[in-house]
């Protein structure tokens, strides 16, 4: 199967990263490559590293940038530091984060992402690792609930997860329609006419499954470190809870003095290492929208590094 993603928020993340010919980059989720090239296009002296813990991607990735100044390496984003260290690179121009599962991932029911086609539970970005089946056949009831309420929002959480554990005593749950049925027995007709109900239960596992939050946070506190003042992070995001976490991060990095307001001077010395690019997160536009409607939650925010 091709690898075919489209890339979201094209135009905008680009212009975003403010790409300097000589520059050095890092695309921290090469996906099927779309950010990647069109950073590397545009470099002449300079160098991108595209980064991606799934092997498909690196695949992809390698073949599509042939000819153009960039290093593809396998591996998590949230080890950038640790790359950028073999590689020799001790500060960067701009990075990139596209976070979230890619629609090829998606599409190629193989992987086990989606609750449209039956494959086995699997939802491993890195193919690697515990997979979604070991998950909810083997957490408790307690465990399963606290991964659907907060990595899902869910609302039935308890449900879902008791009736899992009640389903698995009689055979193991091993594939995606197994759970998605089991997770559609478990709400009220009424809150399956706001989507899919397997919709959050297959969200909270998958970022069980891949550490996204962990990784998250420890990569966007890496990319931080290894952008030159004046160097710009720019982060993708695709729902609520990975939004409030940057935006939260972004906000740690671009706060100043930290003194109690009735205090006449600043004693505490603390100012801003970065500034937003933008004030608000840039979304897609219609146009965008409706050549693809994927693209309808996902949120683009960026700062710029002070020192």
């Amino acid at each position: 199967m091709e690898f075919v993603h489209k890339s979201v928020l094209l135009n905008e993340t680009i212009e975003s990263l403010n790409i300097k010919p000589d520059g050095v980059y890092i695309d921290g989720t090469a996906g099927g490559a779309g950010h990647s090239k069109e950073i590397a296009k545009r470099l002449k002296s300079g160098r991108l590293i595209a980064l991606d813990r799934d092997p498909d991607a690196v695949k992809t990735a390698t073949e599509r940038l042939s000819g153009l100044p960039a290093t593809v390496v396998h591996s998590n984003y949230s080890a950038m530091d640790e790359i950028m260290s073999e590689l020799s690179i001790n500060a960067v121009d701009g990075v990139l984060l596209d976070l979230g599962v890619s629609s090829w991932q998606l599409d190629n029911g193989e992987r086990g992402f989606s609750y449209h086609k039956d494959a086995p539970l699997d939802m491993r970005m890195s193919k690697a690792g515990t997979t979604a089946a070991d998950l909810v056949n083997t957490l408790s009831v307690q465990e399963l609930t606290d991964i659907l309420r907060d990595y899902g929002e869910e609302k039935f959480a308890y449900k879902i997860a008791n009736n899992i554990v009640r389903a698995r005593e009689n055979a193991p749950i091993e594939t995606t329609l197994q759970l998605a049925e089991i997770i559609s027995n478990s709400v009220p007709a009424k809150a399956k006419r706001d989507g899919h109900p397997a919709r959050k239960t297959f969200q909270a596992l998958r970022i069980a499954v891949n550490s996204e939050f962990s990784d998250e946070e420890k990569g966007i506190r890496a990319a931080f470190e290894l952008l030159k003042p004046g160097g710009r992070l720019s982060v993708i995001t695709f729902h609520s809870l990975e939004d409030r976490l940057v935006k939260h991060l972004f906000a740690s990095f671009c706060e100043g003095c930290t003194c109690p307001p009735d205090l006449p001077v600043c004693v505490c010395g603390k100012k801003p290492r970065a500034k937003l690019v933008f004030r608000k997160p840039v979304c897609p536009s219609q146009d965008e929208l409706n050549d693809n409607p994927r693209s309808r939650s996902a949120k683009l925010r960026s700062i710029e590094k002070i020192f």
